[in-house]
Order: structure tokens, then sequence, then C-alpha cells
């Protein structure tokens, strides 16, 4: 930031007044990057300009790209609020919280018109019809019509059916005539004011509450049987199972919760998850996810805010009396007549891990496209993950994980694995043989692996790593602190620490090691955990091979007046003892002579 931009924003923010209201931060090109509320206009605004630990990487970049500021004052906290809300919609100011939401799930609408249809779709227009969802897969959306359709006789033709049109005659039944699947108002066989009763049992279907339905269907039967019409009442009892079957299938939360909506949100480093569920009548009729960008200084109260704002807006219209959320957002000020629950116990909390459930499966989901689609901006998205969680100067592109491997102190091993841009560089891989320790000491074996490793790349000049993993807790990261300090490296270290069923369970790091909460469930713990298992799997596999080894050796060792050399030149020519065992004594003796052959010889057929 050049002296003179400097000295004007000075300016500028020395003249703040101290009253509450809104700053917005422009660029060099006059673009508002960044909109905020204050209590007290200068305060707040002279706090970016003051050297803080706290300032997060983010706020720095923004400061430096501000060329300019403005401000509006207001009567209130409360009125800088709403005019903040209502500028970041308008604005869209690059380091503000933003929805990123740009899915499109599928609908039901009832639309607007005479003898209204039925239909999917995933256009979501404000046409005076009427759209129920979202729903979260085709599929679900799909088996609700195909209920619709199977249990309320409606049309699913494209006619016009204005009553004038109607009228003309013009028109005729069609095959679903016949079948029983519509009552022909296209030739006036159906009345609009009846069709509009079969509508309104579809809505209330769409809704949740099957008993308009079910009541309808009861009445028919009993109608139909009355009348000795036992072929209608048959068709009226399936449709009375298929709403059996179809209450079945439905997700019933419980008899006590009647009308709520649930929110949850899940933060995953600069972006976020909201998940919002619908729950009307006992039963969740929709499901649906948005997906934020934080923003600088966006805590979660101020995404929980925006994220039902926006579903209000756009989804719900609006929101039931009850609303169950994980902490209360940053203002309840915008829904007029909400109560907001934060459950600790009981249905509402089983209620809001569903939807915190959903949520992780929507992030899994998106992280899962974001690796196949565009794999250096996922490995961008860990590598800064890892960096912020363990507090690093710098981003963990080359990491080097170790492990040891003995049987009750028998072939003690070690072995090194290296990753390089979140992906494992196994031609960099390592083994390392124990050679000064005696009987089985992990930390021992340890301290003499990781010595050797670095004491050689600093003779060779070799590229150090940004990040060490020891596979174990406490102890062994100390070894490792210990070697590095003594060879002068300032290298930062990690642990994974296993639980008693042998599974990671936590992440460790810096002298002396102190607890990351990482959630088990996120990708940067997987991540770990595939670096452990790798590590392990390698160390394993060369003790396997070294206990081979020794075996193949230790029953020719024990043949008298054969030496290593011997040994080597019978493996290398029959590649097993099994073939030493079967080999004819002529071949035997053309390899190695007649003398030692005939011990061999004797040796295995004792």
């Amino acid at each position: 930031m050049a002296e003179t931009e400097k000295n004007k924003l000075k300016e500028q923010v020395a003249m703040l007044p101290l009253a509450p209201g809104v700053y917005q931060f422009l660029d060099r090109s006059g673009t508002i990057i960044y909109v905020g509320k204050a209590k007290s206009l200068r305060k707040r605004v002279s706090s970016y300009f003051v050297q803080s630990k706290e300032h997060s990487a983010k706020v720095r970049v923004l400061v430096r790209q501000i060329a300019d500021i403005r401000y509006i004052v207001v009567n209130s906290e409360t009125d800088a609020l709403l005019l903040e809300n209502s500028l970041i919609k308008t604005l869209q100011p690059r380091y503000n919280i933003l929805l990123k939401d740009d899915k499109t799930y599928p609908w039901i609408v009832v639309r607007r018109e005479h003898f209204p249809r039925v239909q999917s779709t995933r256009q979501l227009t404000r046409d005076g019809s009427q759209y129920f969802g979202p729903y979260s897969s085709v599929m679900m959306q799909h088996s609700v019509l195909d209920f619709v359709r199977e249990v309320v006789p409606l049309r699913t033709c494209k006619l016009n059916l204005d009553p004038g049109q109607i009228a003309k005659g013009k028109y005729s039944v069609c095959l679903q005539y016949h079948l029983g699947n519509c009552k022909g108002p296209c030739v006036g066989l159906q009345s609009e004011e009846e069709y509009g009763q079969l509508v309104d049992m579809v809505v209330s279907v769409l809704k949740g509450d099957l008993r308009p339905v079910r009541t309808y269907l009861e009445g028919e039967m009993a109608h139909a049987a009355a009348g000795l019409k036992f072929e209608l009442a048959q068709r009226y009892k399936q449709r009375l199972d298929a709403l059996d079957n179809y209450a079945g299938k439905s997700v019933i939360v419980s008899a006590k919760i009647v009308d709520v909506d649930v929110f949850s949100l899940l933060p995953d480093d600069d972006v976020a998850y909201c998940n919002f569920v619908r729950i009307r009548h006992g039963s969740i009729v929709g499901i649906y996810t948005v997906k934020l960008k934080t923003g600088v200084g966006g805590d979660e109260r101020d995404m929980l805010t925006l994220a039902i704002q926006h579903i209000v807006e756009h989804i719900a219209g609006t929101l039931a009396k009850e609303v169950v959320v994980p902490f209360l957002p940053s203002t309840t000020l915008l829904f007029d007549g909400v109560t907001f629950t934060v459950p600790k116990r009981g249905e509402k909390l089983e209620l809001l891990e569903f939807s915190q459930k959903s949520a992780r499966i929507y992030r899994a989901e998106q992280l899962k496209n974001l690796e196949i689609k565009n794999p250096e901006r996922y490995t961008e998205r860990l590598m800064n993950a890892l960096q912020k969680e363990l507090r690093l100067d710098r981003q963990p592109r080359h990491i080097e994980c170790f492990d040891n491997s003995n049987l009750q102190g028998a072939h003690p091993v070690a072995s090194c694995v290296v990753f390089r841009d979140g992906k494992p560089a196994r031609k960099e891989y390592r083994h390392f043989n124990i050679k000064t320790v005696e009987g089985p000491d992990d930390y021992a074996s340890m301290r003499e692996v990781v010595f050797r490793r670095y004491s050689r790349l600093q003779q060779e000049g070799a590229g150090l790593p940004d990040l060490i993993i020891a596979d174990g807790g406490k102890g062994q990261m100390g070894v490792m602190h210990e070697v590095l300090e003594y060879l002068g490296l300032d290298i930062p270290i990690a642990g994974l620490a296993k639980n008693d069923r042998h599974r990671t369970s936590e992440l460790l790091c810096g002298f002396p090691p102190v607890l990351v909460g990482i959630r088990p469930t996120s990708p940067l713990f997987h991540f770990l955990a595939h670096i452990q298992e790798e590590v392990h799997r390698f160390a394993i596999a060369f003790h396997r091979q070294k206990r081979s080894k020794a075996f193949i050796h230790s029953e020719l060792e024990q043949i008298e007046g054969i030496g290593d050399k011997t040994i080597r030149t019978l493996l290398q020519h029959f590649r097993t003892v099994a073939k030493v065992k079967a080999a004819p004594v002529e071949e035997l003796i053309a390899l190695v002579g007649a003398a030692k052959a005939k011990k061999i010889r004797t040796f295995f057929e004792k």
C-alpha cells in the first residue's frame, strides 16, 4: 500500500463518527469489496488498520486492497444490521459472507391454471403456482409424484381447459379417462370445483398431511360398495393400500413434533454448508442445503442468519413458529413470530443431528466432485486446512511419516513414507534396518532412524519436509524433537495417536504436544489417517520380507560346512529352499561341488 494511500485512509478513519452505522471498503477500481456494521464506526473501522495477531490471513489481504472508505450513519445497531443485510444482498461484496449455491433441485409444482396439473420442475418461478420441495433427489421426487398420480385422479394432458374451450366441445376423453386415472374435465364430466377439491388433497399430501386423502378414499370406497360397484370399490382399496405403503416409507419424526423447521451449519475452511429440514404433521417433507463463502470476519451466527434468510426468501416462503438451531442466529429481528430453540436432549436434538448428517453428506459429495473435476483446487483446500489446524507458517506440501515394526524385538525395522501435494511419492519411500538398538525399544529405534534420515539430507543438501508425522503420540514426538534440535533443524512435528481399538483417534502438534480438535468425519482427518495407514503398510511389508529371508537363511545356515557365500549361490540359482531340497544331486554338484552337495542332501534326508 503506497504511503499516500495510507495517509489518506488514516485521515478518513480519524474523521469517522462514533455513531452506529454501516461502512464500505472500496478497492483501487472503485469496487465495493466489503460491507460491515458497527456500533461505533470510528472504533470498528480503525481496528482493521491496527497490527494484531488476531487478524486472519483474509483480513490482512482485505486491508492491503482498501483504497477508499464510505459510511452511512443510522440511528441504532438494529438499523445498522438491517442496512448491512440489504447492502450485502444487493452488492455481493467479494469479502463478505456470500451464498455459493448453484445446484438446481427438483420441485413439484401445482400450476396456477384451470384444472391445475401437478408436475415436476427445476425452475422456481414466482408465477402464482404452488411449489413443494426441494427434494434431495430426483428419485424421491418421482416417488412422490407417482404416489399422487396413483391415488388422486388428476389430468396429465397439456390441453388448455379454459371453460370457454370446454363449452365449445373441442376435446374428447383420452386413455387415462378409460383407465380411471382422470374424470374427464376436458369434456365437462367434472366441474372445476370438484377438481379443486382433489387438488386441495394433493396439496395436503405434498405438505405431509395424508389425512384428507385417506378420508376421501375411504368414503368413495364405502359409497361404491354400497352401490354394489365392487370393481370400483376394489380400485379405491388399492389406492388406500398405496397410501399406507407411502406412509410407511415417509420419514416419520414423532407424533409430538408436528410443524417445525430445522437448520444446521457445517463450517469447512473457506466455505460453510447450511442444511434445512422441514417437518410438517410429523413427517419430513423437504431437505435442502446451501453453500456459503465465509468471507472476512463472518462468524457462524452471521452465516446461519444469512442462510436462513436465503431459504425463507427463495425456498421456504415462511418459517414454522418453532425453528430448531444449533445456536442462536446473530439476530432474530429478521424473523417475526418465530421462536428459536437450541435443543440439549430429546427428539429435537435428534432432528438437529439428522440435519447435521445431511450437511456432512452434501459436503462429502461436493468435495468428491471437486477432487475429480479440479484436483488442484482440492489439494489447495486440503493443504490450507492442514496449515490452519496445525498453525504452520506455510502449506505442508512435503510431508514425511515414520513407523517402526518388530516382533518381540526380532528383526526391528522402520519405514518412512513421503507425500507431496497430498499424494504418495512412492519413489521416495525408504526402509531402515535398525543397527544400534537391541530388543524392542521403539523410542530408541525412532531416534536412530530420524537421525539417519535428516543428517543425510543435511549432508546432501536435499530439501527438508514441511511437516514430519509420527505414528504415535507424545513419546514419539518427543524423540523426534530431540533429534531435530540436536541437528539444528526447525521442522514442525505432528503425532497421530490411536485408541484401544487401534484406530486413529487424535492429532497432536507442537512441542510440548497439544491436542488438535479435528472432526473424525472431515476430509483432513481422512487424509491424515491415509498417511498413517500407508506408513504402517509399508513398514509391515518390509518386516515380513525380513522375517521371510531370515527364516530361509536360518534353515540353510543349520547345514554344517555351508557358509553365507554358498547360501547366496544356492538361492540365486534355485530361488527357494523347497527347490534346493528337491534338486537332483547332479545339479547340486555342478553348482557347489561334490562335498557340499553331499552335506546338503544328507541334511534334508534326515
